[in-house]
């Protein structure tokens, strides 16, 4: 088990440092209704990982085991097309950097936040989670390597659970910060998303590459 959390923990993590779902919390910190708000933007995050990488890990399951020493090509395939397309959205996101002088743009639906519902906020962190593509791929990557390890249905689960927590460690940490001390929360985090607002692309291009290139390293293992 320690080395199937081994091998899904850089995918929770990538997902997890995301600055966007980040900067949407906060900014749902910072609005007229920030508790309402963030803790339905955190359910849906957790709801929307818990889906994914279930979904893929059930997926993952009718791939062929691989006898001791044997390929196994459907695996690898899998792998090679994952890692093909972190790369692609690498080069997308560097592509999209603000130049110099540039100030970085939002999503257009962050400036509806602050007239945003709980029940919308719900169902943007569940879209995030498992519907955006960076974190759907992580989710397929993750579902993958979980599905086809050797562990039980048990032992499957408790791994699920780790990758869950990790990945949505990010958005709960900042809820969890202000609802303990809102005021003190409210300056660090109001800094940390314009960090974030003007190195987003930069930060997910690099762990892009990082990703793209394990995945196809294992994929071409896999033959």
């Amino acid at each position: 088990m320690n080395t199937a959390i081994g091998d899904i923990l850089p995918f929770a993590v990538a997902i997890a440092i995301s600055p966007i779902p980040i900067i949407a919390t906060i900014l749902m910190l910072m609005s007229p209704r920030p508790r309402p708000l963030s803790l339905g933007f955190l359910t849906g995050w957790l709801l929307g990982i818990a889906v994914a990488v279930v979904a893929f890990t059930l997926l993952a399951g009718v791939i062929p085991d691989r006898e001791e020493g044997a390929s196994q090509p459907i695996l690898g395939v899998v792998q090679l097309l994952i890692g093909a397309a972190l790369l692609l959205l690498a080069v997308k996101q560097w592509r999209s950097r603000p130049k110099a002088g540039e100030t970085a743009e939002l999503p257009k639906w962050m400036a509806a936040i602050d007239t945003m519902k709980p029940g919308a906020a719900l169902a943007l962190g569940f879209a995030l989670a498992a519907v955006n593509p960076k974190n759907l791929l992580m989710a397929v990557a993750a579902g993958a390597s979980i599905g086809h390890t050797a562990l039980g249905a048990g032992a499957n689960a408790v791994v699920i659970v780790v990758f869950v927590v990790l990945a949505a460690l990010s958005v709960a940490l900042p809820v969890v910060a202000y609802l303990v001390a809102p005021e003190r929360a409210s300056h660090a985090l109001d800094a940390i998303r314009a960090w974030l607002t003007a190195n987003n692309a930069a930060i997910m291009a690099v762990v892009l590459v990082l990703l793209g290139a394990q995945l196809l390293g294992k994929g071409i293992g896999s033959f």
